[in-house]
């Protein structure tokens, strides 16, 4: 299978190279380490800057002012964006956004999305949909009242929701009387919307969604059963990239460290048992980048598996939680004590990655979801 990228997926890793470079790796504290360390808002110059070189925009439809390229264009940016722990919603912003384009009424898309790419508007969803299906991820009921004013009523629980304090707009999935997935386009300011603090392992502020009897126009919902199940996917495959990111940025800096630290004379890197270990990260590394492609592929076309998408985000999934933790605790184990030191960076990337492979899911929980798939469409 050919892998490679478009000049206009090659351009956008380029704009995302000259925006990050000059960005410091996050530095909050972990939870873990410091009592109440919490980043109470987003780098909110950065996404001025991400809007600037039309970023936020790269994945918009060109009607909207937007580039109109693919999923796979925003999981080169997210890996970028991961490789220095940019605080910035990016994945949420750019799904929700992608599924308004694509699911959403016309007067939704006109509204939300020209002022996206601008940067002007944050969107949000919660992150419990990329690990696969769970009693808790319809939690929320849509109802139309009765009368003549139209519109929905939203009741329920959505939790972990990432910055829904600081977005414009929460998606919120649901379910109708008639069991039918919908999202609902959620304004912040909402009453009966109530949000709970929640702190994540790596500092993120994260939220309890409760709505309460919320009240939404018609154009705020999107009433289509395939677009919760596509949402959820991109969101699933958008936090593969991330752990890909951070993943290489963390190998890279344990070849640099391992090549400078000497023991007996010689750079620790050169001992057989430190290069096996690195070896076998980097094979990681290369199965969550197959894999990760493969599925923002799939998303992207629709078409050309045995299996439907979700399969293959399964395995994107099954490897990007496994990879990006036996990369970082390999980093942690051959930096030594400057492994656990918070005034060097890796403390923080070790801090992601746990939220990352907790967002996505133990392995397993993908392995019997694949093996499920692969019981209902049979190869062969």
């Amino acid at each position: 299978m050919d892998f490679t990228f478009t000049e206009e997926h090659l351009a956008a890793v380029e704009a995302a190279e000259a925006v990050f470079s000059a960005v410091a790796p996050d530095g909050v504290p972990s939870p873990a380490m410091t009592t109440g360390a919490v980043a109470k808002e987003f780098d909110r110059r950065l996404w001025g800057r991400l809007a600037d070189s039309d970023l936020l925009g790269l994945v918009l439809p060109a009607e909207h002012g937007g580039a109109g390229l693919d999923p796979i264009a925003l999981c080169l940016v997210l890996r970028e964006s991961a490789k220095v722990l940019a605080r910035v919603p990016l994945l949420e912003t750019g799904a929700v956004a992608m599924a308004v384009a694509r699911y959403g009424s016309a007067g939704l898309r006109d509204e939300v999305l020209p002022r996206v790419g601008r940067g002007e508007l944050v969107l949000t969803a919660g992150a419990g949909g990329r690990t696969g299906h769970g009693p808790a991820e319809l939690a929320v009921t849509a109802d139309r009242p009765a009368g003549p004013s139209g519109g929905w009523v939203l009741d329920g629980v959505q939790t972990a929701v990432p910055w829904a304090q600081c977005a414009d707009r929460i998606a919120v999935p649901a379910h109708t009387e008639d069991g039918r997935a919908v999202i609902a386009l959620v304004p912040n300011a909402r009453d009966g919307l109530v949000l709970a603090e929640q702190v994540s392992t790596s500092g993120e502020r994260l939220a309890e969604v409760r709505l309460e009897s919320v009240r939404i126009e018609d154009r705020d919902l999107i009433d289509d059963e395939r677009a919760w199940e596509w949402l959820r996917g991109l969101l699933a495959t958008g936090t593969c990239a991330l752990a890909l990111g951070l993943g290489e940025r963390v190998l890279a800096m344990t070849g640099e460290y391992t090549g400078k630290r000497e023991q007996f004379g010689f750079p620790v890197a050169t001992f057989q048992a430190v290069a096996v270990q690195a070896a076998d990260r980097y094979i990681d590394l290369r199965a969550m980048e197959a894999t990760l492609w493969q599925a923002a592929w799939r998303i992207s076309t629709g078409s050309g598996g045995a299996l439907p998408p979700a399969g293959d985000i399964a395995v994107a999934k099954i490897w990007a939680s496994e990879g990006v933790r036996r990369v970082v605790q390999t980093a942690q184990h051959l930096h030594g004590g400057f492994g656990a030191d918070v005034d060097y960076p890796l403390h923080r990337y070790h801090a992601w990655a746990k939220q990352l492979e907790l967002s996505l899911g133990p392995a397993a929980a993908h392995e019997e979801a694949l093996g499920d798939l692969l019981a209902a469409h049979p190869l062969g």
